[in-house]
């Protein structure tokens, strides 16, 4: 019986199945965001060339929304997944020598790209770009990157260079070097990200040589947003890492505010010159835990309370000072957990120095003061814990030596013996502060208790990198140029964004009375309903014919939702039609 389909009725031969999965979904929104207009935008192909940027790039970012693959096999995912169906690029097209150049090109035009797709996201789903958050993190390499060197940060108030002039992030050994074992090399990416009642939603990002500190990396990423977004308005939300009263003197120069917390030891003393006056109230805002404590049983009510000052802050470039808010921060969950982990630390630092203590008096192996002083360093380490221990090798006196008994065949006669000591005082010091937080922020009309709950949204951000080192994959990454690395790096971050507009745009349509775990959907759990769909594809005498199969109920549901065709109505569109 012939098989009626779009393209007429045809006798079928040598039928097949491809399963398109989730591409049913990123094709669609992709098309629908104009990520191959945009790119073709600024990238305009060679009027001799066969497959224009926009369309290759978009399938190496499907590859990335699919299952990360290697540029060596993305041919071969392409027609094992059917993106060579939905985007036309047969396997043999998709070689990495094309790809590479595709990646070439995109480096030359990266932060112009990302910033138009930005406005192009934020238009389509009515986002404003005046807040965004900012967080910073580290993405291991391994291998050696020969045109990878070091570049001059650009400071906030530097003219950026364009696109193909500022040469991409030195790939080296970072400051966080207990991440990279083995020698491994780093870079460090900023993104930007605005958060609401939906969740987060990356926007744009950069990045920086993996040994640049944070209040550096911020500076230029601030730049870059002025230069390429040209936002009216515009605050800043971040953590301490990238903390600096220059920072924040140059966003207020530029009529830009900064929510930014500090760290504790450059605000203690003015906490403690102040702490008697301190007016303090409890925040409105509460974490999901802490919302689940507050409907169950007898759990602790964990929360947060909030005490203000007014103060100056100097800008190191003019010494001009100028004022901020500082918002001092106490968490019960906080100050439970720090208690908690340093008398899980001090036990613990007690326990080994108490056994090297016994070690010296056995009479064990190297148990002379030098073997012993970095043996007790090595107990100590850099722990927080450790300034509450010191320690010294006392000699044994003559009398002292007279009393001890014949050791063991195999050990010497002790001539030391091993103390130490622990300061309670300066712990019980130091417990005065457990819980405390500090947060400079520049805007003087937000209540206090809004710009706190402003702030705590960082973890919304700090999960989008989650998702960006995570599920999508970044590393490992086996390519030899750093551009065409860093290439890779901004097209993952439109993967990112696509990634959580799928989210946010299904917890836009959920009713008033939706449940709290379907306002909750995750980008994963939609995607997860995509897992199976095939499509037909029958070899005939006319050619490849294609055949979608019916959405299910759920998935009719998910595109109805989201406001994207099905494959049908895609490849109908895309596809000639076999002659009747």
């Amino acid at each position: 019986m012939e098989s009626p389909t779009w393209y007429g009725s045809q006798a079928a031969a040598n039928v097949e199945s491809c399963n398109i999965g989730t591409l049913a979904v990123v094709s669609p929104l992709m098309a629908r965001m104009k990520v191959a207009e945009i790119i073709n935008q600024h990238l305009p192909s060679d009027v001799q060339a066969e497959y224009d940027f926009g369309t290759i790039l978009s399938v190496l970012i499907a590859a990335r929304l699919y299952s990360p693959t290697a540029l060596i096999n993305v041919g071969a995912w392409a027609k094992e997944s059917g993106a060579d169906l939905l985007w036309g690029i047969p396997e043999d097209k998709l070689n990495d020598d094309r790809l590479g150049k595709a990646l070439d090109a995109f480096f030359t035009q990266r932060h112009s790209i990302l910033a138009s797709f930005a406005l192009h996201v934020t238009s389509e789903l009515d986002v404003p770009l005046s807040e965004v958050h900012y967080d910073p993190t580290h993405i291991l390499f391994h291998g050696a990157y020969e045109d990878s060197e070091s570049r001059e940060v650009q400071p906030a108030n530097a003219t950026i260079a364009s696109d193909d002039s500022l040469s991409p992030a030195h790939i080296t050994k970072g400051r966080r070097m207990e991440d990279a074992a083995h020698g491994g090399r780093m870079v460090h990416v900023g993104l930007c990200t605005h958060v609401d009642e939906h969740g987060p939603l990356p926007l744009f990002g950069h990045t920086v040589g993996g040994n640049i500190n944070g209040h550096t990396a911020v500076a230029e990423q601030f730049a870059l947003i002025k230069k390429h977004l040209k936002p009216p308005k515009l605050t800043m939300i971040s953590d301490r890492g990238t903390y600096s009263a220059l920072h924040i003197a140059r966003l207020r120069k530029e009529g830009y505010h900064t929510i930014c917390s500090a760290p504790w030891k450059d605000f203690q003393s003015i906490y403690d010159q102040h702490k008697e006056t301190l007016q303090w109230k409890e925040a409105s805002y509460l974490s999901l835990e802490q919302q689940r404590r507050r409907t169950q049983g007898n759990m602790p009510q964990e929360h947060y309370q909030l005490a203000e000052l007014k103060h100056q802050l100097v800008d190191p470039t003019t010494k001009e000072s100028f004022p901020v808010r500082l918002l001092f921060v106490f968490s019960t969950a906080d100050e439970k957990v720090t208690r908690q982990q340093r008398a899980k630390q001090i036990e613990k630092i007690q326990t080994e120095l108490e056994k090297l203590r016994m070690s010296v008096a056995g009479g064990n192996r190297n148990t002379d003061p030098t073997s012993v002083k970095r043996r007790a360093e090595r107990v100590l380490g850099n722990k927080v814990s450790a300034k509450y221990f010191s320690y010294e090798m006392v000699p044994l006196t003559k009398s002292e030596l007279k009393k001890l008994s014949k050791v063991a065949r195999g050990r010497k006669q002790p001539e030391y013996r091993f103390e130490f000591k622990f300061d309670q005082a300066q712990q019980k010091r130091d417990e005065k502060y457990d819980g405390l937080n500090a947060i400079v922020a520049t805007e003087m009309k937000r209540k206090a208790d809004d710009l706190f709950s402003t702030f705590k949204q960082q973890a919304y951000a700090e999960h989008a990198n989650h998702i960006y080192k995570g599920p999508l994959a970044v590393r490992p990454v086996f390519l030899k140029s750093a551009h065409r690395v860093e290439a890779l790096v901004f097209l993952m971050m439109i993967s990112l964004t696509l990634y959580f507009t799928i989210q946010r745009t299904y917890r836009a349509t959920c009713e008033e009375d939706a449940t709290a775990k379907e306002r909750r959907t995750t980008t994963k759990s939609i995607l997860s309903e995509f897992a199976v769909f095939a499509v037909l594809i029958m070899h005939t005498k006319i050619g490849r014919v294609v055949q979608p199969l019916q959405p299910n109920r759920k998935q009719r549901d998910i595109l109805r939702r989201l406001s994207l065709p099905t494959p049908a109505q895609i490849l109908c569109n895309r596809l000639p039609r076999a002659p009747t």
